[in-house]
């Protein structure tokens, strides 16, 4: 049975039908990637990448700096197109549909979110009703849309600060309200663009047990996670891609991947990979506890 926050949305733009969300008895992959390069003024992104992810998965993306994370979310958002290759997000060939209809199918959260004004925190959830930075001028929410915005408030932890301007949050508050924000337009895949960046330890434990909790309520619910380090990953992450120049070193089950031997020649440095209570931690190799 579907999730009660995950019904179709009442949108206040009129749409063409589109697929509905996913069913307990569909296994569809929900992104296919197949053999995808991305070349952008001569300089190969990606080479010859290849990634499926069903629902219910939640996968890591980990590699160095430079490595492509950033370039193969962006065609996992359907906000870019690779040179060569096939790219299936969601049933749809990126190059075969229309990339505006499908976005409005995919939670993207981006800790940069570039808000100009004071809005509150419940505020810039609605937004993601309208797929807008600010509220349009004159738009009112649905009673349907405002009780859902409160539910995923409540749900992510931060319902005591809903009425709080974005200037006076933190940036782990921030992050769990743009996470219920995504999760507006009912997504079957969410894409997090490194949400634990820069947050001190405890925001940090905050955001990912809220992401742990958001996994259990939606079973269904696909996600990627790109992050540069293990500690940011939840306990709940089910597979992982390991990234290096463009290419892949390692892709599977994240309790084979996530270890010495492959985070090793991810990195390109001797690394030593220990989880306990279902986290990972990275230590250089050699060095004392």
């Amino acid at each position: 049975m579907n999730s009660p926050l995950l019904p179709q949305r009442p949108g206040p733009r009129p749409r063409r039908r589109y697929p509905g969300p996913v069913t307990s008895q569909t296994t569809a992959p929900v992104i296919e990637a197949d053999r995808v390069e991305v070349v952008r003024s001569g300089k190969k992104l990606l080479d010859q990448v290849s990634m499926t992810v069903r629902p219910g998965e939640h996968w890591a993306l980990l590699g160095p700096n430079g490595a492509g994370k950033t370039t193969l979310l962006s065609l996992l958002g359907a906000e870019q197109h690779p040179t060569r290759g096939a790219v299936q997000v969601l049933g749809r060939r990126l190059g075969r549909t229309d990339v505006r209809e499908l976005r409005r199918h995919i939670g993207h959260v981006n800790p940069r979110h570039d808000v100009r004004t004071a809005l509150s925190g419940r505020d810039i959830v609605l937004t993601g009703a309208t797929g807008t930075i600010e509220r349009p001028p004159r738009w009112r929410p649905s009673p349907a849309e405002e009780a859902r915005a409160d539910r995923l408030i409540e749900l992510m932890g931060v319902g005591a600060l809903r009425g709080d301007t974005w200037p006076t949050l933190s940036q782990g508050e921030r992050g769990r309200f743009l996470i219920a924000r995504a999760l507006m337009p009912a997504p079957r895949l969410l894409l997090l663009d490194e949400p634990a960046s820069g947050l001190d330890v405890a925001a940090r434990e905050q955001l990912l047990s809220s992401l742990d909790g958001l996994r259990r309520e939606h079973p269904e619910l696909a996600t990627v996670l790109v992050t540069h380090h293990l500690e940011e990953l939840p306990a709940s992450t089910t597979h992982a891609l390991l990234l290096r120049a463009g290419q892949v070193v390692a892709a599977g089950e994240a309790e084979e991947t996530l270890a010495t031997k492959p985070v090793t020649a991810c990195f390109d440095h001797p690394i030593a990979i220990e989880r306990r209570g279902g986290r990972w931690s990275a230590r250089a190799e050699g060095s004392s506890a």
